[in-house]
C-alpha cells in the first residue's frame, strides 16, 4: 500500500460534477483507514466537500484526506474539525482581471463559443487560484459535456490561442468542456511535490491515479515528476483498482 494515493476527481473517481457513488464512497472511507489520500482536481474546494467530503461516511477517518483544488494550487488538510488552507497561489485581483479579459476574447474571436447562446450556469469562473472557462456552463448535462469536444480538438485550439495571449501563465485543459489557467508552474505536478514536502513523503513511493494520463491530458502533469502513476477509463476501473489494493491489506 503506497504511504498516498492521489486521485483525480471527475471521470476517475466521479462522473463530472456529480457526487461520488455510494460504493465508491465506501472504498475511499476503507482506503483512508489504511492510507493518505489526496484528491487533486480543477474544481474549487466547495466542489470537493460536495463531490467527496460530504458523501464519506461519519466514521471516515478525514485526517488522512488532502484536497488540493485548482489543479494543486492549493492545499487543504483536515485539523481540528475544520478544512485549513496549507498554501495558496491565488492571483491577484489584477492578474485575475488580465485572464478573463483575454478568455473571453479569445473565447469568442475563435468561434468555439457563443456566449449569446443559453449556458448552464457561470462560463468564466474566478477560483481564486485558477480561472476556469467551461464552454457550456459549470452546472452542463454530463452527456452534453463529453459531446461537446471528445476529440480535445477544441480545447487544444483554446489551449493554443490563450497560451499565446498569456506566456505568463499555465493553461491546461480540466474537464470534459473546460480550460483551466493558473500561475506558470502551477499545476498538478506543483500539488505533488507540494504536499510530499508537506508529508515528508517520497514522491517515487507515492500513486497516483487518473483517467487523462496521455499527452495534453489534464493528468498529464502528473508524468513530469517521479510519482507512480495508473490510468484509469472511468469510476468503476477505479472501484477495481481500490478493491486490489484493499486486498493487499487482508
Amino acid at each position: 500500500m503506497p504511504p498516498l494515493i492521489m486521485f483525480d476527481l471527475d471521470q476517475t473517481l466521479a462522473e463530472s460534477k456529480q457526487p461520488l457513488a455510494p460504493d465508491m464512497a465506501e472504498r475511499i472511507t476503507a482506503l483512508l483507514g489504511q492510507t493518505k489520500v489526496a484528491v487533486i482536481s480543477g474544481g474549487a474546494l466547495a466542489q470537493f466537500l460536495k463531490q467527496v467530503v460530504n458523501q464519506l461516511s461519519q466514521e471516515a477517518n478525514l485526517s488522512n484526506l488532502y484536497l488540493l483544488p485548482t489543479s494543486g494550487a492549493q492545499l487543504y488538510e483536515y485539523k481540528d474539525r475544520t478544512w485549513k488552507n496549507v498554501y495558496a497561489e491565488s492571483l491577484t485581483e489584477t492578474e485575475a482581471a488580465h485572464v478573463i479579459s483575454v478568455l473571453t476574447e479569445v473565447a469568442q474571436t475563435s468561434g468555439l463559443i457563443d456566449f449569446e447562446s443559453p449556458a448552464w450556469g457561470e462560463r468564466i469562473e474566478n477560483r481564486g487560484a485558477q480561472i476556469t472557462l467551461s464552454a457550456l456552463g459549470q452546472d452542463a448535462p454530463i452527456e452534453d459535456k463529453k459531446a461537446w469536444d471528445p476529440d480535445k480538438s477544441k480545447r487544444k485550439i483554446l489551449q493554443k490561442l490563450l497560451a499565446e495571449r498569456l506566456p505568463e501563465f499555465a493553461v491546461g485543459m480540466g474537464g470534459s468542456n473546460s480550460v483551466d489557467i493558473t500561475r506558470k508552474g502551477i499545476d498538478k505536478a506543483y500539488g505533488i511535490q507540494k504536499i510530499a514536502e508537506h508529508l515528508g513523503l517520497r514522491i517515487p513511493d507515492m500513486l497516483y491515479v487518473g483517467d487523462q494520463l496521455e499527452t495534453g491530458g489534464n493528468d498529464e502533469a502528473a508524468t513530469r515528476t517521479p510519482i507512480k502513476t495508473h490510468a484509469v477509463s472511468n469510476p468503476e476501473e477505479t472501484k477495481q483498482l481500490i478493491d486490489q489494493m484493499l486486498s493487499y491489506t487482508h
